[in-house]
């Protein structure tokens, strides 16, 4: 019997080469103003977006946010101050993780002019959201969160006291989502790699974690199969269009599969890591993702060796090495491997190269115990969590 689970509704997804000429239809629907926002300069470095920017400007009036690194919530704050009162009538972002977040809570915030600490989880007032919000389409150039299409803006303030924290409602997921791999060909490759091990970070942690369910499962294996063919190709061969697409793919499906299958500990330490310092996120998630996977098998071997996502890891290997013969153990073993030759062959940096030291890990290990961690396969000990922190400085 199939337990039963909830499946969130998803964006209307327009995928392929050369969609991004759909903007003009859809930014139409909405009305004559648009809210741009971009990261901070990989746009302007990007000549097919300053083709689309001149093309949008013909037909739209435009104002234009930047978002350099991290969005934090004064970020937010401001944009929405100060374009709120010029009748924004469509959000637009088109960039990385960083440049969706933040339209995505501005967009939220825009009719009301609230402060977005109102609402941030753990760190806010605490208070509920209800809308309205203003219309967002999200335009990815990077394939690594798949935050187009999540329900969340992720928001951060980094340092001592740091926090990484979601702005999280239901109306906050895009009208459209435009998926168009030519826009990704100009990301470097340290940014493919890191990108790519998020995404595959998060279609691993939903596909055993205790909240996975048949629909998450079939997006899952499918966006690891393309991953697996192309993830190392569109770092060491970044004009392959076909690679970037398989990427942006299993990207924006990792979004979906971690907005109704939940994440693990890797997701639930790089919260603390990117607040505490200054670490890209999926910089975390791949220097993370092997050793945390070698983690949760231990745990699960000595303590719930019945535990399906055993099963499931056993899975994972035979996919990513196309090894069918393999038995669990031999398979289990064999996902741990391949997953620390990526890291190696992507060059993954350790955490010490961002400043992160034995003296940090307790502190670290306090402040992990967020959303991701609660739906990882098995409760890991302190003990375990510091210890994986640990073998990665």
């Amino acid at each position: 019997m199939i337990t039963p689970f909830d499946f969130a509704a998803t964006p209307h997804i327009h995928f392929g080469t050369g969609r991004r000429l759909v903007l003009p239809d859809l930014l139409a629907e909405y009305g004559s103003r648009v809210l741009l926002v971009t990261g901070g300069q990989s746009f302007d470095a990007s000549s097919l977006c300053q083709e689309l920017e001149r093309m949008l400007r013909q037909s739209f009036e435009m104002r234009r946010v930047r978002v350099s690194g991290e969005p934090t919530p004064e970020l937010v704050d401001e944009a929405v101050q100060t374009y709120r009162a010029w009748g924004v009538d469509c959000v637009l972002s088109i960039g990385g993780g960083s440049a969706i977040d933040a339209g995505k809570a501005i967009a939220g915030l825009l009719p009301s002019g609230d402060s977005v600490m109102e609402y941030l989880e753990g760190v806010g007032a605490g208070k509920a959201f209800h809308g309205p919000t203003t219309p967002f389409i999200a335009v990815p150039t990077t394939a690594g969160t798949g935050g187009e299409t999540s329900k969340n803006a992720v928001l951060s303030r980094i340092g001592a006291q740091g926090f990484k924290k979601s702005f999280r409602h239901e109306s906050l997921v895009a009208r459209h989502i435009v998926l168009d791999p030519e826009l990704t060909l100009s990301c470097p490759p340290e940014v493919s790699a890191a990108c790519g091990m998020d995404a595959l970070t998060q279609l691993i942690e939903s596909y055993v974690s205790s909240k996975a369910n048949p629909m998450s499962d079939a997006l899952a294996l499918g966006a690891i199969g393309r991953v697996r063919k192309s993830l190392l190709r569109v770092v060491e061969h970044g004009d392959d269009l076909a690679a970037r697409a398989d990427m942006l793919y299993a990207s924006s499906i990792s979004g979906l599969t971690l907005a109704n299958a939940g994440l693990g500990s890797v997701h639930g330490l790089a919260s603390p890591l990117g607040a505490f310092f200054p670490i890209p996120h999926g910089v975390a998630c791949g220097t993370l993702l092997a050793e945390a996977v070698a983690t949760n098998i231990r745990a699960l071997s000595q303590r719930a060796p019945e535990h399906r996502a055993l099963t499931r890891y056993a899975q994972l290997g035979r996919l990513l090495t196309g090894d069918e013969r393999l038995n669990d153990d031999e398979a289990r073993a064999a996902l741990c491997a391949v997953l620390e030759e990526w890291a190696q062959r992507l060059r993954m940096p350790p955490l010490g190269a961002y400043g992160v030291g034995r003296a940090d890990v307790a502190r670290i290990v306090a402040h992990s115990r967020g959303n991701s961690m609660k739906t990882n396969p098995i409760e890991l000990t302190d003990q375990e969590i510091g210890a994986l922190v640990i073998r990665r400085l």
